[in-house]
């Protein structure tokens, strides 16, 4: 492996900076995905859609619709991403996602133009999807590729706290919102939050311009070393990590079952209030923020595998602890399983998978290679509500086949990652090198690294 000193000196503070612009910026953008959420639970089957009981099950397939765009937005955002620098990708996905929520709460409903109605919300949704599935890859390699090589799982974990966050801002937007006389509400209430996302998307804008690309792609880049096709080399070399990353990636089902499924199963059919029902979510979520450099600090303490195996298990028993609660309406059960789900079993792997996932990829094909796994793995997430829909027959007191549903998928994910390489001690230049079994494919080692690398190899 050769060994280059000309990389550009890598500024100390660069790793605060990429880890606030994630944080910020993840918020942000997520914010405008996770409204359409709760708005798809709470108001979008009587807005979009016909009348009739059908309506609730066509307002949640809308959310699935954005994950089946994400793995297209995976491929396009990582391909440009591995081959113009990941800075310039996620102005870009920055920018159509404030976009296209600002112009979601612009249409008109059903009532107004009947079956475009819901056609041109699906669109729109569509070009959510494709912006969220180049936001969290992105900003999860730029974050890494800056940070120092024992503290990326913490500096990663921002990323994630602040898509965590930003399902708190949308929470908690609603809860006002839903608790507005429902003529008020259906009439140009729920708009506000939509339209809202113009200042968002520009706070965000400014603040992710600050940005530089890392030093390690910049080598790449001096070296003329950037892959043609990313997603040809990573199919070709890669494709078991590919398989292994999308099964460790199938937990976040719990994200969209707690987030949408259970927000509407709550308040429909428990009969909990809705600015209740949001309040607990906001709350778990809030946990999620917090807890989740704390979870970053201990893999980077004790290595990845442990504290991600560890969530997955916690998942799959508080999963069926959760709606236990929910069918009591113990209000203060149903925080506290809350936010051991959300805030505790949930964040100790999702907090982690922003370093773990691309630590599995090396360089010219991180961005695509974490962006691609992960969207495949996120579409069950994304058609969760609806499965879940499903699964509990027209029978509302059956949640058992969801909580099993959510527990399998957490298995599958434990399954993976127990095949999965420890990165927590493998210096960033010789991240994905070991298993991609060939030194072609390996960029040229800073000299900073070589000591490290040394010992690797050794």
């Amino acid at each position: 492996m050769s060994v280059s000193t000309s990389v550009p000196a890598r500024p100390k503070n660069n790793a605060r900076i990429a880890a606030v612009s994630g944080f910020v910026g993840s918020a942000l953008e997520y914010y405008d995905f996770f409204i359409f959420g709760s708005a798809a639970a709470l108001i979008f089957g009587k807005l979009f859609f016909a009348p009739g009981p059908s309506a609730m099950l066509l307002s949640f397939a809308t959310v699935g619709v954005a994950y089946v765009a994400r793995p297209l937005g995976a491929v396009i955002c990582g391909h440009l991403g591995d081959k113009f620098g990941r800075k310039k990708v996620l102005l870009l996905t920055l920018l159509l996602m404030g976009t296209s929520t600002f112009l979601i709460g612009c249409l008109p409903t059903y009532n107004q133009i009947g079956m475009a109605a819901p056609i041109l919300i699906v669109a729109l949704r569509l070009l959510q999807g494709l912006s969220a599935g180049g936001e969290s890859p992105g900003s999860s390699s730029l974050t890494l590729e800056h940070a120092p090589d024992r503290k990326r799982a913490f500096y990663t974990s921002w990323t994630m706290s602040g898509i965590m966050f930003g399902i708190v801002l949308s929470t908690l937007v609603f809860i006002p919102v839903a608790s507005m006389p429902e003529e008020q509400l259906l009439a140009w209430g729920w708009r506000i939050p939509f339209l809202a996302s113009a200042v968002v998307t520009v706070i965000a804008f400014v603040l992710r311009r600050l940005l530089e690309e890392p030093a390690v792609f910049q080598e790449v880049q001096a070296h003329d070393e950037v892959v043609k096709v990313p997603l040809v080399t990573l199919f070709r070399h890669h494709w078991v990590t590919v398989l292994r990353v999308t099964a460790m990636s199938l937990f976040t089902i719990i994200n969209t079952i707690i987030n949408v499924f259970a927000l509407s199963y709550a308040t429909s059919v428990v009969g909990v209030e809705k600015g209740l029902m949001l309040t607990v979510i906001a709350v778990a979520n809030l946990a999620a923020v917090a807890m989740g450099p704390l979870a970053g600090i201990l893999a980077d303490r004790i290595g990845r595998k442990p504290v991600f195996l560890s969530g997955l298990v916690l998942q799959m028993g508080m999963i069926f602890v959760f709606f236990a609660a929910l069918t009591t309406a113990n209000v203060p059960l149903i925080f506290l399983t809350g936010i051991v789900l959300i805030g505790l079993a949930y964040t100790a792997t999702n907090a982690i998978y922003p370093a773990y996932f691309p630590e599995q990829f090396p360089v010219k094909v991180r961005y695509s290679g974490m962006a691609v796994s992960l969207m495949f793995g996120l579409l069950l997430a994304g058609f969760a509500p609806v499965i879940s829909e499903l699964l509990i027959g027209g029978d509302k007191a059956n949640w058992g086949p969801v909580a099993i549903f959510a527990a399998a998928a957490c298995a599958v994910s434990a399954i993976a990652a127990l095949t999965a390489p420890e990165t927590a001690r493998t210096p960033t230049a010789l991240l994905g090198l070991k298993k991609a079994g060939s030194r072609l494919h390996a960029p040229s080692a800073p000299a900073a690294d070589k000591v490290a690398a040394d010992k690797v190899q050794a």
